[in-house]
């Protein structure tokens, strides 16, 4: 079945000064929410541009093409979203900040919700689920794999979820996880045979897109649509929405979170 997906363009590798601008969604007690596009990766190494390069570029201008640790002024970066995967991003931008967005992240106070695309023509899916998997990362790839319990590297992989809706052998479900591991949503819906749309790594159907052979490139069905965390100034409890990838229209559109 024919998905449109979002133009993007691809990460540049320059040394010149970040352009791309990311919409902020939230900018309160040493934490900064953007909107991370897909096909950009959070973080890269000098030269190539990423989520914390445009951050960067935002908060400190042309110093932040200065070498050093903390180029033009702290920038911490505690959470993270696969290249191929569109949603909120978090950083933190005070040294409190991070530190405290590192422990909650830590301790699993942070709820990160998921809205995915899947392909599930060759299976049944029940309108709410538990995935409960052993997880580890193949040796020498950079991908991961789903392993039997006491297979070494593997580590416990949990994710809740429910069906939005259903059409066609494509079901739009809301997933939350309340592991973090490597590639977790992907490879556990691999696994399962209902692969996110658009997501070749792990066997799903390709979609359409501007990216190239590159499959790191291309945007998948994935997307970071809510987290929620404590303030780590105040304590309280803050929800951060993120509307879906401009692709997402039509029958395929995910619905906004309930006032």
């Amino acid at each position: 079945m024919p998905v449109t997906w979002p133009r993007m363009s691809l990460p540049r590798r320059s040394p010149d000064p970040v352009t791309t601008s990311l919409p902020v969604l939230y900018d309160a007690g040493g934490v900064l929410a953007v909107a991370k596009p897909a096909g950009l990766p959070t973080q890269a190494p000098t030269g190539i541009e990423s989520a914390e390069s445009c951050v960067r570029h935002r908060l400190f201008g042309d110093a932040a093409s200065r070498a050093g640790r903390h180029p033009g002024g702290f920038l911490g970066v505690p959470h993270r979203l696969d290249r191929p995967v569109s949603g909120v991003l978090l950083f933190a931008t005070t040294p409190r900040a991070a530190r405290q967005l590192s422990r909650q992240f830590e301790r699993r106070r942070v709820t990160k919700t998921y809205v995915a695309l899947l392909d599930a023509s060759a299976v049944a899916v029940d309108d709410r689920f538990e995935w409960r998997d052993f997880v580890r990362k193949v040796p020498d790839a950079a991908r991961a794999e789903i392993v039997s319990a006491g297979i070494a590297g593997g580590r416990e992989a949990v994710t809740t979820g429910r069906v939005i809706a259903a059409d066609d052998g494509v079901v739009r479900v809301e997933l939350v996880p309340a592991t973090g591991r490597m590639h977790q949503l992907r490879v556990q819906a691999a696994s399962r045979r209902m692969p996110v749309l658009g997501d070749v790594f792990y066997g799903g159907p390709p979609g359409v897109t501007d990216a190239g052979e590159d499959p790191r490139l291309v945007p998948i069905a994935l997307h970071a649509s809510r987290i929620a965390f404590e303030d780590p100034v105040t304590g309280l409890p803050v929800e951060v929405d993120c509307p879906p990838p401009t692709g997402w229209s039509g029958r395929f559109a995910v619905p906004r979170a309930p006032a």
